[in-house]
């Protein structure tokens, strides 16, 4: 089982493929499991690291809270074990915020980046509506699976919920296999509320795409339009129809990243287009 170290903190992470390096950052309470959809479409053409973040599955539980940036240090650790000098990063909500950091504390070690359904936070920042705000802050306190579906009018779209129930349930099924308990739950969702990069996103000078769902109930698009207009040269995508877990509503997306991440590797989007 490979682990990575930072400090006291072991992490659990996975590789697959080869060729240049991407690292997968998971969102809020969730394993590496989460990105089963994205690591086949990645694998292809790049190296995939996968891992799970402090007090999450396989990772250190950790007794004290922690900031987003300690999360970044995380990940800088996991590419250290991997034997990884730069890659591309590509984060999913607090996952995104981590992509963030890593991009603005570690600019020699990321080659691009895409920040999914994430918020640069500060004063601008847009919260959800009541109704999931209150949700999300509840529901570390619910059994694992009980959570899970009690979230889905949160985290996919309508047409998904009505048309393609199938893909939520596989969606779940792998995220219960390894629990959340409710403690680690909180610290995370405490890092997520305290994270502010908004006065600094000018600072990042790695290629970036910003995605988000339009029927984003947990990170309002806004959030996404915000990252977008900060950050110098972003390409800013919206899905229509799609929710907060995007990857899962709208199967296109996945193929939008490998279109990006090929496009800045040097002589990758070269040898496809041979």
């Amino acid at each position: 089982m490979p682990t990575a170290t930072n400090g006291a903190v072991e992490l659990f992470y996975e590789s697959t493929g080869s060729g240049p390096a991407v690292l997968l950052i998971s969102g809020q309470g969730m394993t590496l499991d989460g990105w089963w959809r994205t690591v086949p479409e990645l694998r292809s053409a790049f190296r995939v690291l996968t891992f799970d973040n402090r007090d999450i599955g396989r990772s250190s539980r950790w007794p004290l809270p922690y900031v987003v940036a300690q999360m970044a240090d995380d990940a800088i650790a996991v590419l250290d074990a991997a034997g990884v000098e730069r890659a591309h990063v590509y984060g999913l909500s607090l996952g995104g915020m981590v992509a963030q950091e890593l991009a603005l504390r570690y600019p020699d070690r990321v080659r691009a980046v895409v920040l999914g359904a994430t918020t640069g936070g500060g004063p601008e920042a847009v919260l959800a509506k009541a109704q999931p705000l209150t949700f999300f802050v509840r529901v570390g306190a619910m059994a694992p699976e009980e959570a899970e579906w009690a979230a889905v009018p949160y985290n996919y779209g309508l047409q998904t919920r009505r048309e393609h129930g199938e893909r939520i349930a596989e969606d779940i099924a792998r995220r219960v296999k390894h629990q959340t308990d409710t403690l680690a739950y909180l610290h995370q969702v405490a890092a997520a509320a305290s994270h502010n990069a908004a006065g600094r996103l000018g600072s990042i000078r790695a290629p970036t795409l910003v995605m988000h769902g339009e029927e984003d109930a947990v990170m309002p698009p806004r959030n996404g339009e915000l990252l977008a207009e900060a950050i110098p040269g972003a390409e800013f995508k919206l899905w229509p129809g799609a929710g907060h877990l995007y990857v899962t509503d709208e199967p296109a997306a996945d193929r939008c990243v490998v279109r990006f991440l090929t496009r800045h590797t040097d002589g990758l989007s070269r040898q496809r287009a041979a």
